[in-house]
């Protein structure tokens, strides 16, 4: 049997990827999630080789027991506080997912873990400095709250190789959007306003510009990186690298479901809405070994889970 924690399984990427993890049933996948931003739904409990424990990484009493009782031989630590407006509300939330780090870090260093995968995030390269965003050659100059915590959690994990042989691969996540993703997000959102005619918003002029990346895309490429062991103690841009400006999406979404939806435009955000996205997903590309799913196809699918959605209740 091997051993697996994830850490905010109750969330977006993670729930899906522990679907995948238990597929095969000599897994046994411990899900660690303080529930603060997660939602139980998205945890697969009906999965024989999935246990869900209530539990914050960022206080050592409440996760050093998982660590001691099970033995773990791989982590995926995805637990953090998400979402632009959430984290700038709440930038002391955000500060203390540094203890959760180095719990984390100092506890799979003791207990013999053999890889830790650590979620972080496009907002580490702040405002655009090159395009394609390369993970070895673009700086990271954002100066918000997450960013700057997902900047120290690579750190960390560079640092804990470096010290104590501890393995790592870091995933920088760009826009990734699917089923469970929270409809405060723009994809689920747009849609969700489209399919009730209701006006979608946006901030700005829309001209800022975004790669989405199904969720699928972004499962199996970590999967593969588990699995392979091709890329190990390095750090990985995982997204699309197609860009659409966010008055793009908008219009798109217009399309596809058919709505008599406005556009309208609200003031800009003071601060978090970077001008434009777009990762070198060359790395990514080796394991995907595929085409990515277009956004017309992924909008299309998740408008139709929100259709099945809305037909069960």
């Amino acid at each position: 049997m091997i051993r697996i924690l994830v850490t905010g399984g109750a969330g977006n990427i993670a729930s899906a990827l522990i679907a995948r993890l238990a597929a095969n049933p000599a897994h046994h996948i411990t899900i660690a999630d303080n529930l603060l931003t997660g939602d139980m739904r998205k945890v697969p409990l009906h999965l024989h080789n999935v246990q869900f424990i209530k539990c914050n990484v960022n206080d050592y009493n409440d996760i050093a027991p998982l660590f001691f009782a099970n033995n773990f031989e791989y982590v995926f630590h995805f637990a953090a506080v998400v979402g632009v407006q959430r984290t700038l509300q709440n930038p002391l939330w955000v500060m203390h997912d540094i203890h959760g780090i180095e719990h984390v870090l100092n506890l799979s260093k003791n207990t013999g873990v053999r890889r830790v995968y650590y979620s972080s995030s496009s907002e580490v390269y702040g405002e655009p400095f090159e395009i394609p965003q390369n993970e070895h050659t673009t700086p990271l100059n954002s100066r918000l709250p997450y960013a700057i915590v997902k900047n120290v959690g690579e750190a960390f994990l560079r640092t804990y190789h470096k010290e104590f042989g501890l393995n790592y691969l870091i995933f920088r996540f760009f826009n990734t959007y699917g089923p469970n993703q929270s409809e405060d997000f723009v994809v689920p959102r747009f849609i969700r306003q489209a399919m009730e005619n209701r006006d979608i918003t946006i901030y700005g002029d829309g001209s800022q510009t975004r790669t989405f990346c199904y969720v699928d895309d972004n499962i199996e490429a970590c999967m593969n990186a588990h699995l392979t062991g091709k890329i190990e103690n390095d750090t990985i841009n995982i997204g699309s690298d197609v860009e659409f400006s966010v008055r793009e999406l908008a219009e798109l979404v217009i399309e596809i479901t058919a709505s008599k939806s406005r556009i309208v435009h609200l003031p800009p955000l003071a601060e978090g809405d970077m001008t434009r996205r777009k990762p070198d997903i060359g790395k990514m590309r080796t394991l995907l070994n595929r085409d990515l799913v277009p956004l017309e196809t992924g909008i299309s699918r998740l408008v139709e889970h929100f259709r099945e959605q809305d037909r069960s209740a």
